[in-house]
């Protein structure tokens, strides 16, 4: 058994999908993801709201990270409740049912020279 790490709260508040890429998808398509690690027992259920400067909070979005696994999720693919918007700046709050690390990272493919962003989030 290996000792469960991280917390149960996270933020992220520099959010942004770059609206434009350049390249072939779904390697090359800008884009906001998070790696989230469970290193317990059990699943880790995920919920994220996502705040903005000019409209009120969108979620839950619902994630579950398995046992002793990792989760590679893109904001792009997240649909339900709605779409994440692209060129439009967002802050995310990221609660899990156990103990898990969250990293945040951006492709900005918007030119050939291509940045790539990674942090981890906030433990709160």
């Amino acid at each position: 058994m290996t000792k469960a790490i991280g917390t149960t709260l996270w933020v992220l508040a520099d959010g942004y999908i770059p609206g434009e890429s350049t390249g072939e998808p779904p390697e090359m398509l800008s884009h906001e993801a998070i790696c989230v690690l469970n290193t317990s027992d059990k699943a880790a259920d995920l919920t994220l709201t996502l705040y903005f400067e000019d409209r009120e909070p969108v979620g839950p979005y619902e994630l579950t990270v398995e046992p002793r696994r990792t989760l590679h999720q893109r904001f792009n693919d997240l649909r339900d409740p709605e779409t994440v918007p692209t060129g439009i700046g967002y802050a995310c709050v990221i609660e899990a049912s156990g103990p898990v690390v969250v990293q945040q990272t951006r492709l900005d493919s918007r030119q050939a020279e291509n940045a790539l962003f990674s942090t981890l989030a906030y433990s709160a």
